[in-house]
């Protein structure tokens, strides 16, 4: 398929995948040899007010930001004023951190950039309006940077992380994040639609973010901007990605690009179901296939109403931008990078695992079922019997025969009440904790199942509530079922 070839494709998947997942609105960029080849936007901006997404329109890049920031701290690095290996709290003029169970000295830049601080993921979920009042970046850093392991020793993400990496860049810089980032790192990449500071009088606007149910997050901020606080177009990103290839004029040279682009963390964990190293600011993966084997950069984003990612191969100046404002996105992602990958020449791609994980999770939705319906027939045989010998326990309990081979000289009744007894409690409790498991998934604000499996994982819930409820009606019936029998 020729490149006008891939355009047509991608207009023809891209909507049908929109309509299959219920996501509102998609900018796309395709980058080869370090050019914008074509790019392309569908769909709305806002169910609320039916504004059409656009090549103009200023997006929440949400986590692509680390990756832009890792760019900031290596410019300082390839000046000379950052040593990636010095304590972060060198550079800590004002602030200190709060007390926790491990020593916070011994977090190194490095560290931080590779998400291997023992910093935890930080607060989440929570948004502010732009012109509304929201802690200060020193404030959201005192709640949220209380290590939660040893600095260096295991990969856990981190907003805090990067947040801290923002308040280094203005210690050493001496001006605010967003001034220094704008003219070191955006203005020099050509992103020249992009900035860390969100701006009222954008046209077109920032789109409504749309959650799980389609609920929109009119624009908002966070008091942080180096984890997830980036506003650009799906071009500027893409120009990012362009500025990141071996070779490309920008703010960084090339030996900067490797140490970002080498790996320093093997990654466990659901992450590493799909990248198996990070670099700094980059999750790392291995191409392989007739176009040779290449290293890929890449990073993703989510917030609320949002879902963000980009994929570049360094050494070809090749990649792919895909912002929308969903949260329903990621089986679109992974549809649409395993297509990229493959026209690009390779055979598979580490975000391909969500496509191909979703036929055996249909699967098993499907036996969860078939499972329900087998304990339903079971219950109503159970209502229509009254012959005790009618009566098993197929649920892998004890039968009426094993019973009386553990009890010996018990009559039948007593082993027909004992098996009633063994079987009806355990589907209860089955029953029970699958309607807790249930519950408790509703209580939760973020379940990372329902990100990755947006129509699959309602689909289970229901599945395993209508087990939870046969599981029940099975074992009330063997109850009646015995009792009619004696």
């Amino acid at each position: 398929m020729d490149l006008d070839g891939f355009k047509r494709h991608l207009d023809t998947r891209i909507p049908e995948l929109m309509d299959s997942y219920d996501v509102p609105g998609v900018v796309v960029a395709v980058i080869r040899s370090g050019e914008i080849e074509f790019s392309a936007a569908y769909g709305v901006a806002s169910y609320r007010t039916g504004a059409k997404m656009t090549l103009d329109t200023p997006c929440r890049v949400e986590s692509i930001s680390k990756s832009v920031t890792a760019h900031g701290i290596m410019k300082l690095v390839q000046q000379g004023l950052i040593d990636l290996d010095a304590p972060v709290a060198k550079y800590l003029k004002s602030w200190d951190f709060p007390e926790s169970r491990f020593d916070s000295s011994t977090i190194t830049i490095r560290q931080l950039l590779s998400h291997t601080s023992g910093l935890p993921l930080g607060t989440i979920g929570v948004r502010y309006e732009p012109d509304g009042d929201r802690p200060t970046l020193k404030e959201a850093l005192s709640h949220d940077a209380h290590l939660w392991a040893s600095p260096g020793s295991e990969f856990f993400y981190s907003n805090t992380g990067f947040n801290l990496l923002e308040l280094v860049i203005q210690e050493v810089t001496g001006e605010p994040f967003a001034d220094y980032m704008q003219r070191e790192i955006l203005i020099p990449s050509n992103m020249n639609q992009s900035s860390f500071e969100y701006d009222p009088a954008w046209r077109p606007g920032v789109p409504d973010g749309h959650n799980y149910d389609g609920d929109a997050f009119p624009p908002y901020v966070y008091p942080e901007k180096a984890s997830g606080g980036l506003f650009a177009t799906v071009e500027d990103v893409a120009r990012f990605v362009s500025a990141s290839r071996y070779g490309a004029p920008g703010p960084l040279n090339d030996q900067s690009r490797e140490t970002m682009y080498s790996a320093q963390v093997q990654i466990s964990g659901i992450y590493g179901l799909v990248f198996p190293h990070y670099g700094l600011g980059h999750f790392l993966e291995e191409l392989q296939g007739a176009a040779g084997n290449h290293r890929a950069i890449s990073h993703g984003g989510q917030g609320s109403g949002w879902m963000t990612h980009f994929h570049g191969i360094p050494e070809t100046g090749d990649g792919i931008v895909l912002l929308t404002n969903s949260q329903r996105s990621w089986p679109l992602f992974s549809a649409i990078l395993t297509d990229w990958a493959r026209w690009e020449g390779y055979d598979s791609i580490g975000m391909g695992l969500i496509s191909r994980s979703a036929p055996y999770l249909s699967a098993m939705v499907w036996m969860i079922v078939l499972a329900g319906l087998l304990f339903l027939m079971l219950a109503f045989r159970n209502i229509a019997s009254a012959d005790p010998g009618h009566h098993r326990n197929l649920a892998g309990f004890l039968s009426k025969s094993q019973v009386r081979k553990v009890l010996g000289s018990a009559d039948s009744a007593q082993a027909g009440v004992f098996s009633f007894s063994v079987g009806a409690v355990s589907t209860f409790i089955l029953a029970g904790l699958l309607v807790a498991a249930l519950l408790y998934v509703q209580t939760l604000p973020y379940f990372f199942l329902t990100s990755i499996f947006p129509v699959l994982t309602p689909r289970l819930g229901y599945a395993l509530l209508f087990l939870a409820v046969s599981l029940l009606a099975y074992g009330i019936t063997s109850g009646i079922a015995l009792l009619r029998s004696r």
